[in-house]
C-alpha cells in the first residue's frame, strides 16, 4: 500500500486517539502537506520538535493497528466487495446478480 495512504486510513481509524496537539503537527505535514519549517513556525516549536511528533505519531498509529487490524480488515473487506461486485457485473443477465451488483456498489461507496 502506498504510503501516503496507508498513513490517511491509520489516521482515519486512530487518529481520535491522539493528543490535539499531535492530531494538529500530523494533519499540518502528513494530510496537509505542510513542510516540518511552515508547521514548526506556526506553531511555535523547533523544526527537529515537529519531525520527532510525526515519528511519534506513526509509531502510535501502527502500534494501534498491530493490536486491532482494523485498517487490514477494511482494506481486506473492500477488496472481497469489490470481487462481489466484479462478479455480479459479469453475471449481470440474471436479474438477481445486478442486485447483488448495486448492493456490493453501495456497501463500497459506504466503505
Amino acid at each position: 500500500m502506498e504510503e501516503i495512504l496507508k498513513q490517511a486510513l491509520l489516521y482515519d481509524f486512530y487518529g481520535e486517539l491522539l493528543t490535539g496537539h499531535q492530531k494538529r503537527v500530523y494533519e499540518d505535514v502528513v494530510l496537509n502537506d505542510y513542510s516540518f519549517s511552515e508547521v514548526a513556525e506556526n506553531l511555535g516549536i523547533s523544526r527537529q520538535g515537529v519531525h520527532d511528533m510525526i515519528k511519534r505519531c506513526n509509531r502510535l498509529l501502527a502500534g494501534y493497528e498491530e493490536k486491532l487490524h482494523l485498517v487490514e480488515k477494511f482494506v481486506h473487506l473492500r477488496s472481497q466487495v469489490g470481487q462481489i461486485r466484479k462478479i455480479a457485473e459479469e453475471q449481470a443477465v440474471y436479474p438477481a446478480m445486478r442486485e447483488i451488483e448495486e448492493i456490493a456498489a453501495t456497501i463500497l461507496e459506504e466503505l
